[in-house]
């Protein structure tokens, strides 16, 4: 095609009714003093979105506009332009068409990188419009590092030899940055942030190391490597995080922060002395991930508007209850973001502090020098603070202060490892707390859990095994809602499984005058059988039924729900 035509942006925009004349002159002003192209500021500032801009562009321009979540992403055919001229272009290959190549550009009027492209490709090419947002994850979902990590694990390998070396001395060299391990860990993080992945696992076995990331809560197999090259790693991590590197025969826990991709991320490291030799896990906080508010962590309205009235009260205790991974910490961070005001005083104490939120005071627990939940907690209280998060509930000593200091004029917000809301109020007398504290101070009780999304570019309808089928009636489902159960084909975005990102499916104990004497009496049943009774309908299980049939999730993801809840 011939080279595209020069426009103006904000005229463009203007001509088309989706921005006013103010707004493009606001626009222009902040793009002079901040140095942004004008796109992102007006995107930046809600005056249109990144889709109305590309819709726009390809209007003018006459060309295809191209929503890159739908579309089926050929992976040899996008890696023929190097990631390093994707990014610095914002362009991605698309499909051979007509004898010509299809490229996706967010800005098609660009005219050096249209050439630069057409050089790069030595072809001739078609343009279309694509969104920055969508084309950045395609870029980060296709041009994984598994092949780099594998040539790099082959090539520390190799220069290992079959020798014992002094991996210390390694670290003393000069061009450290140079050496296969340093450049095997840094590929290793960029491309589990690429993928969003939460955990890194290095595993020994017998014959060879396996490297595998948990992403939307499943663990993939990343690379396998030489097992010899597994104490090189090992004691590579260790040093960066502080660890003592002659101590292989117990557990150590360490972190360390790392910058990948101009983002800072905050590593929770663990070593298990195994059978083949040492195997380390770590959990990747990314601190520029930022934190999600209360309307876009997936809670129902109704529930969410109850939610928001209990924790702007001014004491009492919320708790947040499911297993590990389930998002506890991010609701209750969510909710933090929505009533930290000036005129609140705030005081986390954590085991890690997973976020980082301006204004408030987090306390990081540490055990080795008995700076313990108990502790610290005893110490907030004469802060003279009005909210307190405690990272998590874990003894009956920490739960009692927690529980005085909701009674005593203090809002607390905490975590507890129960299955359901109405189970909560036992686990904390089974832990030595009064059952009056309990049934006075606990304002609501959620449980949470996450379930995978379908993949929006390949969900397709989906009909339930005879077992399904027979679980979904018992669940209450009729056979005339089947049609609108859905699942992913597996596709390029999803990396074949699905599945991408996930959602929380909530149930929510609210503390009713009833349900208040009913947790003060005498006999547990009372109490059970009157939050039974309160939950009917507004169950774990009955959100992710409305999410099933809404086309979000899966009938396997709710599934398995429900059979951990029965076991």
């Amino acid at each position: 095609m011939a080279r595209p035509e020069k426009i103006r942006l904000g005229d463009l925009l203007v001509t088309q009714k989706l921005i006013s004349m103010e707004q493009l002159t606001f626009a222009l002003d902040q793009q002079k003093r901040t140095g942004r192209k004008l796109g992102r500021v007006l995107v930046d500032n809600s005056f249109v979105t990144e889709e109305q801009i590309s819709e726009a562009l390809a209007k003018q321009l006459n060309i295809p506009f191209i929503n890159l979540k739908f579309y089926n992403i050929n992976l040899d055919i996008v890696r023929r332009l190097p990631e390093n001229q994707a990014r610095r272009f914002r362009a991605v290959a698309l499909e051979e068409r007509n004898g010509m190549l299809l490229v996706g550009m967010t800005d098609p009027t660009d005219l050096a990188s249209f050439d630069e492209i057409s050089r790069l490709l030595k072809r001739d090419i078609d343009l279309a419009v694509v969104t920055e947002g969508q084309l950045l994850e395609v870029i980060d979902r296709v041009y994984r590092r598994t092949e780099e990590i594998t040539g790099l694990a082959k090539e520390l390998s190799e220069d290992l030899g079959d020798t014992a070396i002094d991996f210390g001395l390694l670290t003393d060299t000069v061009g450290l940055e140079e050496a296969p391990v340093v450049k095997l860990l840094q590929s290793m993080f960029n491309d589990a942030t690429q993928v969003r992945a939460s955990d890194i696992h290095i595993e020994p076995q017998e014959g060879s190391l396996k490297i595998r990331f948990r992403i939307d809560g499943e663990l993939h197999l990343q690379a396998e490597a030489d097992s010899k090259i597994a104490p090189s790693l090992v004691l590579r991590l260790k040093l960066m995080s502080g660890l003592d590197i002659s101590e292989k025969r117990l557990p150590q826990d360490g972190r360390l922060n790392i910058r990948v991709r101009d983002q800072s991320v905050d590593v929770r490291l663990s070593t298990m002395p195994t059978q083949y030799g040492e195997a380390v896990v770590m959990r990747l906080l990314n601190q520029s991930g930022g934190i999600l508010s209360l309307d876009k962590i997936g809670m129902p309205a109704s529930m969410l508007k109850r939610f928001r009235e209990v924790i702007n009260r001014s004491s009492g205790m919320v708790l947040v209850t499911g297993p590990t991974g389930s998002g506890k910490t991010s609701t209750l961070y969510a909710a933090l973001a929505e009533i930290n005001t000036v005129n609140q005083k705030i005081i986390t104490v954590e085991d890690p502090v997973e976020y980082r939120l301006p204004g408030i005071n987090q306390v990081q627990v540490n055990e080795k020098i008995d700076l313990t939940f108990s502790r610290v907690l005893r110490a907030t209280l004469r802060q003279d603070p009005d909210i307190i998060l405690v990272g998590e509930m874990r003894d009956g000593e920490t739960a009692q202060i927690g529980l005085r200091a909701a009674m005593t004029g203090h809002l607390v917000l905490s975590t507890l490892h129960t299955r359901d809301t109405a189970g909560t109020l036992f686990r904390l007398v089974d832990m030595g707390v009064p059952k009056f504290m309990v049934a006075s101070s606990v304002q609501v009780v959620v449980a949470q859990r996450l379930v995978r999304r379908v993949c929006e570019s390949c969900k397709e309808v989906y009909t339930p095994t005879p077992q399904e089928g027979e679980w979904l009636e018992h669940e209450g489902m009729a056979r005339q809602h089947w049609g609108r159960l859905v699942k992913g084909r597996g596709c390029s975005s999803c990396n074949g499984t699905g599945y991408r990102g996930r959602m929380g499916v909530y149930e929510m104990l609210e503390m009713t005058q009833i349900l208040v004497e009913a947790a003060a009496h005498q006999d547990s049943n009372h109490f059970m059988k009157a939050a039974r009774e309160y939950m009917k309908g507004k169950t774990l299980i009955d959100h992710a039924l409305y999410e099933m049939a809404m086309g979000n999730t899966s009938v396997a993801e709710v599934m398995n729900i429900s059979n951990e809840r029965e076991d």
